[in-house]
C-alpha cells in the first residue's frame, strides 16, 4: 500500500459522507443501494481497496482499511456494512485457484462476491464437482454481486455429513456461481441494517470443483498479509462499521444539542444541561474507547500478518474477545445517544432511531457473540480455544 492511496480513499469517503448521511432514508427505504451510490463507491475504490496492486487495486493494510469503514458508517451504516463484504471479495476469491483469481480479476479489479458464511445448504460430490442444492440467509448485497456464494455440508454417499477436520463437526465447502445462476428470494424484512439488501438465496446446481473453497480452513492461493487467516479479517471489518455507527450517534447528539433542542418540563436546553454534558461525556469516552480499542489490535494483527500465518492465528482469542468488546461498547454509546435525544429519536426517519435499530441488528452476528469472551478466557488459563462462541 502506498500511503497516498490510504489517505486519498480516506479524504474521498469524507468528502462523500455528507451526502451519505442524507440518502440514509431513502437507502433504508429501499432496501438496497442506489446505483449512482454504487457507481460513486467504485469510482473512489472502496469496492478494490483489498485488491491487489498487481490486479488493478489498492491493497489498503487492514487498519487503513478498518477506517474506511468506520468513516462510511459514520455516514450510513447499511452502505457500510455493504461496502465491509463487498471490499473482501479478493479475500474470498483468494481461497479459489489461483487461475480461478486471475481469471475473476480478468475484467477489472471491482469484482464482487456476496453470499452466507453458515453452512444451509447440501453438496454431494460427483465427478468434476458438486451437485448443490440449498436455501440461505443473510446474503447482504446479493443484488449488486455479480458473483454468489452458500456454504454447505458435504454429504458422503450414504447421504449422511462427512467428517470435517475438526472433531464433531462436519466437512463444509462453499459453493461459487455467478449471480445470474442463483435464485435471490426477497425476505429482508428486519429491525436494521435495512439498506444492506441482505436477501435470502436459492442454489440448485451444479458447482465445478475449481469454483469451491473452504472458507474457515482454506489456504489463500494469493501472497500477502491481506490474505493472512482472512476470517479474522472479516471479524474485525464488523467492528469498524459497529464503532462508525457509535461515532456517528455522538455526532447526531452533538447535531440536536447545537440547534438548541430541550426537552420536555427541563429548566435548559441541551447544551446547558449538566445532565445532558455528563451523558455526552460519557458517549464520546466509549465511542473513543471502543475506537481506539480495535484500532490498536487491528495493527497488531497486522503486524503479525505480516509476519507468519501462526502467530496471526495465535491471535484468534484477542482478536475475537477485542471485537466483542468494542461492538458491545458501540451499542451502549448508541443506545445512551438514543435516549439522551428524547422524543426526537423515537421518529421514524430520525437519525437516532436508525442507527439505535442498526447497532442493534449488527450486534446479533455471531462473530460478536459473549461466549468469544470465554475463548480468550481459557486462551488465558492455558485451556484448549475451541473457537466456537
Amino acid at each position: 500500500m502506498t500511503l497516498d492511496a490510504g489517505a486519498n480513499l480516506l479524504h474521498a469517503v469524507r468528502e462523500l459522507a455528507p451526502a451519505l448521511s442524507a440518502r440514509s432514508g431513502e437507502i433504508e427505504q429501499a432496501r438496497q443501494l442506489p446505483l449512482d451510490v454504487i457507481a460513486t463507491l467504485k469510482d473512489i475504490g472502496v469496492y478494490r481497496m483489498l485488491v491487489p496492486r498487481s490486479h488493478g487495486g489498492l491493497e489498503l493494510n487492514l487498519v487503513t482499511g478498518l477506517d474506511v469503514l468506520s468513516e462510511l458508517a459514520r455516514a450510513d451504516a447499511s452502505t457500510a456494512w455493504t461496502m465491509m463484504i463487498a471490499s473482501e471479495s479478493p479475500q474470498l476469491f483468494a481461497l479459489l485457484l489461483r487461475e480461478e483469481f486471475d481469471a475473476v480479476y480478468a475484467a477489472g479489479p471491482n469484482a464482487t462476491v456476496g453470499g452466507a458464511f453458515n453452512a444451509q445448504g447440501k453438496a454431494v460430490q460427483v465427478d468434476g464437482g458438486y451437485r448443490v442444492t440449498g436455501h440461505w440467509n443473510f446474503a447482504t448485497g446479493c443484488r449488486q454481486s455479480e458473483w454468489l456464494f452458500g456454504n454447505c455440508v458435504v454429504l458422503g454417499p450414504d447421504g449422511k455429513p462427512r467428517a470435517g477436520p475438526a472433531e464433531g463437526l462436519p466437512e463444509t465447502r462453499a459453493m461459487l456461481l455467478p449471480a445470474s445462476e442463483v435464485r435471490i428470494i426477497e425476505h429482508w424484512d428486519v429491525l436494521g441494517l435495512r439498506g444492506t439488501g441482505s436477501h435470502d438465496i436459492a442454489i440448485d446446481a451444479f458447482v465445478p470443483q475449481q469454483r469451491t473453497f473452504d472458507i474457515f480452513t482454506g489456504q489463500p492461493s494469493v501472497p500477502g498479509a491481506n490474505f493472512v487467516v482472512p476470517v479474522l479479517h472479516y471479524a474485525m471489518h464488523i467492528g469498524a462499521v459497529a464503532v462508525g455507527i457509535a461515532q456517528g450517534a455522538v455526532d447526531d447528539l452533538l447535531t440536536l444539542a447545537r440547534a438548541g433542542k430541550r426537552r420536555l418540563y427541563a429548566r435548559t436546553s441541551l447544551v446547558d444541561s449538566p445532565v445532558f454534558r455528563n451523558r455526552l461525556g460519557r458517549a464520546e469516552t466509549g465511542a473513543r474507547a471502543a475506537h481506539d480499542a480495535l484500532r490498536r489490535m487491528g495493527e497488531v494483527f497486522w503486524d503479525a500478518c505480516q509476519q507468519s500465518p501462526m502467530k496471526a492465528f495465535a491471535l484468534a482469542p484477542q482478536v475475537s474477545s477485542t471485537l466483542t468488546w468494542a461492538v458491545e461498547t458501540a451499542a451502549e454509546v448508541v443506545t445512551a445517544c438514543y435516549h439522551a435525544g428524547g422524543a426526537t429519536s423515537v421518529r421514524d426517519g430520525a437519525s437516532l432511531q436508525r442507527r439505535f435499530r442498526d447497532i442493534h441488528t449488527l450486534t446479533q452476528h455471531a462473530a460478536v457473540a459473549e461466549g468469544w469472551f470465554t475463548q480468550e478466557g481459557s486462551a488465558l488459563l492455558g485451556f484448549p480455544v475451541l473457537f466456537e462462541a
